[in-house]
């Protein structure tokens, strides 16, 4: 059965893209069946009607708490049944009980070698720190911000000359490629998180991946 994706998002959509680019070449075996931003008048909103998938706008400001917001949010998720949940550069800190409703079927992408640079300006810190490798992780979301357990990474250089733009722009192209692959394997079955006295665990093909996430080499 094609698993239904709702894509969470805050900006310009470019993850949202590659994951409907995947699907439309049946490189993903899901649909991208809604989109969610929590700010108006972003491109994301503009990417998802070019594909004809239905779109809605949950604003964070007009919600007096993160409670509340977040309640709304899961009250328009859930028309959509969703199997999955995509995080695609959503920037909101969200609830416990948001995410204990859907622990398990919600990933999220962080511009950086978990659990190296959680939070914001991943690629600026990264560059002041002297690191000449810097990256992308893709994990589960739990209840700890960017604290959830890695599925994939994909790690890129950091060069001499590089500006915080520079590494943005390297990491984004390892981003489109290694977010579709995670959505594929959940899609798929393949994918799935456990709990073990209080410790989250990746599995991917019934074998437990180790902290970094999947690594082919």
């Amino acid at each position: 059965m094609t698993k239904r994706i709702v894509v969470l998002i805050s900006g310009s959509g470019s993850n949202l893209q590659a994951i409907i680019d995947n699907a439309q070449r049946d490189l993903i075996d899901g649909t991208v069946v809604g989109v969610i931003s929590n700010r108006p008048d972003v491109y994301g909103l503009e990417r998802a009607a070019n594909s004809d998938i239905a779109s809605q706008v949950v604003d964070h400001k007009a919600f007096e708490t993160r409670e509340a917001y977040d309640q709304a949010l899961a009250l328009e998720i859930d028309t959509y049944q969703p199997d999955i949940i995509v995080l695609a550069g959503f920037m909101r800190i969200l609830t416990p009980a948001f995410v204990q409703r859907y622990q398990g079927k919600m990933v999220n992408i962080h511009p950086s070698l978990l659990p190296k640079y959680q939070g914001l300006n991943t690629h600026q810190r990264a560059i002041d720190a002297g690191d000449d490798v810097h990256g992308v992780s893709v994990h589960f979301v739990t209840e700890e911000l960017d604290g959830g357990p890695v599925i994939l990474q994909a790690k890129v250089p950091i060069f001499d000359t590089d500006t915080c733009d520079d590494l943005a722009a390297r990491v984004h192209q390892q981003e489109h490629r290694i977010y579709p692959l995670v959505v594929q394997w959940m899609c798929q079955d393949r994918l799935t998180m456990r709990q073990n006295a209080g410790v989250f665990d990746v599995i991917l093909d019934d074998i437990s991946l180790p902290p970094q996430g999947y690594a082919a080499d």
